[in-house]
């Protein structure tokens, strides 16, 4: 198809911009893995990049927008939405994050620097790492309240929900300092499956043996 006179400026232009804002947020990703959000400067985010400390101002606008930025592009990395699994196969989603994490540690890096940082005063993703949170226990909480039927109290469940997340984030630290020790998805199924048991509810089903 042929462009009209004047009409393929912009469209490259827009290529470019994107591609430079994804090599801006990979940079910044390193910067706060490595040294945090407060011990990352623009300037160094910037260098790895090859431009200058305003270019980076000149896609984002402050540092504060690039966290987030960082933070949306994780829930991306995530794949697709788990909205439409319900119950056990919400679980099971569970674990198969966990798979799946073990293929990238630098977005599981990323994600525990950065997660633990923002329990400090005034940390700029403080908010963001609130809301996923709550969102998560109710995510797991609604899978457990599933499984687990009427039987189970409401306080259990909810306790339940908090256990699970608890063990998915402490696995990915350990993982992290030491990986060949640490088999994250197959020790998180133990504790679900465990969970389950002690409510008299069957375990989660086992996937196929798949050699890679």
């Amino acid at each position: 198809m042929t462009e009209p006179t004047g009409g393929t400026s912009t469209p490259r232009v827009t290529a470019r911009a994107a591609r430079r804002r994804a090599e801006i947020v990979e940079a910044a990703r390193q910067v706060f893995t490595s040294r945090g959000f407060r011990g990352g400067s623009l300037g160094e985010i910037a260098e790895r990049v090859g431009i200058t400390h305003q270019g980076v101002l000149h896609h984002f606008g402050s540092k504060e927008r690039l966290l987030v930025e960082v933070l949306r592009d994780r829930d991306i990395e995530d794949g697709p939405g788990s909205e439409t699994l319900t119950g056990a196969a919400f679980l099971s989603h569970l674990i198969d994050t966990a798979r799946l994490n073990t293929t990238r540690s630098g977005i599981v890096q990323a994600y525990t620097v950065l997660s633990a940082e923002s329990v400090t005063p005034g940390h700029p993703a403080q908010g963001w790492f609130r809301t996923r949170f709550a969102d998560l226990r109710s995510e797991v909480y609604q899978a457990l309240r599933i499984v687990g039927g009427i039987e189970v109290g409401e306080a259990e469940l909810e306790r339940g929900a908090s256990a699970v997340i608890a063990v998915m984030d402490g696995l990915q630290v350990q993982w992290l300092l030491d990986p060949a020790a640490v088999d994250m998805p197959a020790t998180l199924r133990m504790v679900i499956n465990s969970l389950l048991a002690g409510w008299g509810r069957p375990a989660l089903p086992q996937e196929p043996n798949i050699t890679a």
